[in-house]
């Protein structure tokens, strides 16, 4: 796929690309969650992901794979306002033993990029796993169409992840002032550009529009610690539990939906949520979902 093809039609590519993928065939996928506790970071993403069949169903050899953790603030991990660096770091492993000929990490973050891609520790980590982190430059950002938004009919896209084969997002688990939760389908707000401030206004409809178009393969939920209180920046101790969990699906909406119950809400009463499935991008009811759990005890 290359960026001529996709700026011509972004319906052609929502057809043909794994990326932006038509959300009935979504739908149509079969719903699975992993859910791993009681584990070290590293050991937890890797569980997660094998209990669903291995990175090798998600990553191609020479696949181009655009994992995105949250990068966003200027905090350290015991904040919890970041992904694991320890995590990221095992998931570029996991990419890369699957053949992935690169792993490209970057977002656009809402402090200032270089110390909070230094501070996160997502930067070293990631590197010395083998992932290329890059940082946002403005003129990459490429406005295309989204078909099915009812409210965002186009937007700013990053241009690595329209040229990616593969997007994984790894979401850190914490509370958000607006939504109530940060969780996956919040993360991909950082594969953006524009204006994001305009998308808080009616945010439940437009955080589902965004996620009509921008599919990832594999969430994973870093919830090894959980931000309580005072999101999405956060930045004391006192408002971060240590929970030692992951989350992991192929379902976007079913990821969030367990997510929303780490924290005591109910899937089938959160807005975006409810939303989603009411447009059938995924399943919010728990009941129906085959959901695996395992225990690590380490």
């Amino acid at each position: 796929m290359h960026r001529r093809q996709f700026l011509k039609t972004s319906a052609a590519i929502c057809a043909v690309s794994p990326v932006f993928s038509d959300s009935l065939l979504h739908a149509q996928e079969t719903t699975d969650l992993a859910v791993v506790k009681n584990g070290e970071p590293a050991a937890l993403v890797r569980n997660a992901v094998d209990a669903l069949g291995g990175m090798s169903r998600f990553v191609n050899k020479n696949d181009v794979v655009v994992l995105k953790p949250n990068i966003s603030w200027d905090r350290v991990p015991p904040q919890a306002a970041t992904t694991n660096p320890e995590s990221v770091a095992e998931v570029v492993k996991m990419c890369l033993e699957s053949g992935a000929s690169k792993v490209i990490i970057f977002d656009n973050t809402l402090n200032e990029p270089r110390r909070c891609y230094k501070r996160s520790g997502i930067q070293a980590a990631a590197e010395a796993a083998g992932a290329d982190v890059q940082h946002v430059h403005e003129r990459k950002f490429k406005r295309v169409a989204f078909p099915e938004g009812k409210l965002i009919r186009n937007w700013e896209v990053y241009d690595e992840l329209l040229e990616a084969d593969t997007l994984i997002n790894m979401p850190a688990a914490k509370h958000h002032s607006i939504s109530g939760v940060s969780l996956g389908m919040k993360n991909l707000m950082g594969v953006l550009g524009g204006v994001r401030g305009k998308i808080h206004r009616q945010f439940d409809t437009k955080l589902v529009d965004i996620n009509t178009l921008v599919r990832p393969k594999l969430t994973i939920l870093d919830a090894y610690r959980m931000l309580l209180r005072n999101g999405p920046s956060g930045g004391n101790p006192a408002d971060v539990a240590l929970t030692r969990t992951v989350v992991a699906g192929t379902d976007p909406v079913a990821v969030d939906s367990y997510g929303v119950t780490l924290f005591g809400l109910d899937p089938l009463k959160t807005g975006f949520l409810v939303e989603a499935s009411a447009r059938q991008l995924g399943q919010n009811r728990l009941d129906k979902l085959n959901i695996r759990t395992i225990a690590l005890n380490s």
